[in-house]
C-alpha cells in the first residue's frame, strides 16, 4: 500500500482592488452575467466571464429547465461557447462568480464537479493551465493557477 497526499494552492484576495485590472475586469464581468441568469427554481445566479488568448471576453449565465437537470451551469456555457466560436483560441482565466436573489452572496462561488471536468478538458486540449477567479457578489475572491488545483484527481485519458 502507498499513502499519498495531494496539496492544492490558492490565493484568497479581500477586495477587487487587490487583482489585476484584467481579472478584475472579469470579476465584474461575471457579476454582471449572473443578473442575466435564468434561475426561477433555484434562485441562484452565476455568471462567468472567460478571457481568451486574444483578449476577447465571453460571458455567460446559468440556465435552469423545469425539468431538472435539463439546465446548464454558466461555466460550460461560456466554454462551449468560447470552442464553438473561438476554436483556435485559448482560454487564460475564467471568473465564477455567484449570488442569489434570496440573500447577498458574499463567499466565492466554486465550480461544480461537471464544469471542473469541462475545465479539466479545455486545459488539456490547449495544453495550457487556465486561471480560474471566484467570487460572490460580494466578499473575498479566491483564485487557483490550473484546474489541478481544484480537481487533483480527474478523468483523463491516456
Amino acid at each position: 500500500m502507498q499513502h499519498i497526499s495531494s496539496k492544492i494552492q490558492y490565493r484568497i484576495y479581500t477586495s477587487l482592488e487587490e487583482l489585476t485590472a484584467e481579472e478584475r475586469n472579469l470579476v465584474l464581468e461575471a457579476r454582471s452575467a449572473s443578473v442575466k441568469a435564468y434561475a426561477p427554481y433555484s434562485r441562484f445566479r452565476v455568471g462567468t466571464a472567460i478571457l481568451l488568448s486574444n483578449n476577447q471576453i465571453i460571458t455567460a449565465n446559468n440556465q435552469e429547465n423545469i425539468s431538472f437537470p435539463e439546465g446548464l451551469c454558466a461555466e460550460r456555457v461560456a466554454l462551449f461557447s468560447a470552442s464553438a466560436n473561438y476554436p483556435n483560441e485559448t482560454i487564460s482565466a475564467i471568473a465564477v462568480a455567484g449570488n442569489s436573489t434570496l440573500k447577498t452572496t458574499d463567499t466565492p462561488i466554486t465550480p461544480c464537479g461537471g464544469c471542473r471536468q469541462v475545465l479539466a478538458e479545455y486545459e488539456s486540449k490547449q495544453k495550457s493551465k487556465i486561471k480560474v477567479i471566484m467570487t460572490g457578489i460580494t466578499g473575498n475572491i479566491i483564485t487557483v493557477e490550473g484546474i489541478d488545483n481544484l480537481l487533483p484527481l480527474r478523468f483523463e485519458m491516456e
